[in-house]
């Protein structure tokens, strides 16, 4: 992924208030639509499902069909995704020392 793509990334997908947390639960194993919808607070079907096609659009989530009746999708991190949510992670905790300090 050049740097371009990351930049992208940062601007497209992490601006939205629901990313971080969509991010959060899909690594913390609820990886079905409806029960992502229920785990993020406010989060419609609607919004969801823009924030998974962008996610996976750009490589930080990876979609899997089943080919089952009722059709079954999954979404799990990729090792990009879970590379980014850990520097989000490490942000959050500089952002708690510089807290603490002051």
């Amino acid at each position: 992924m050049s740097e371009r793509d990351v930049t992208e990334v940062f601007e497209k997908c992490l601006g939205c208030r629901y990313m971080v947390a969509l991010l959060r639960q899909i690594h913390g194993g609820i990886q079905r639509p409806g029960q992502l919808e229920r785990s993020v607070d406010g989060m419609t079907a609607k919004v969801l499902s823009e924030r998974l096609k962008r996610l996976v659009e750009h490589g930080v989530v990876e979609k899997t069909s089943y080919p089952e009746i009722p059709p079954r999708v999954e979404y799990t991190l990729t090792a990009f995704g879970r590379r980014l949510l850990e520097i989000i992670d490490e942000v959050d905790e500089l952002h708690r020392h510089a807290r603490v300090k002051t």
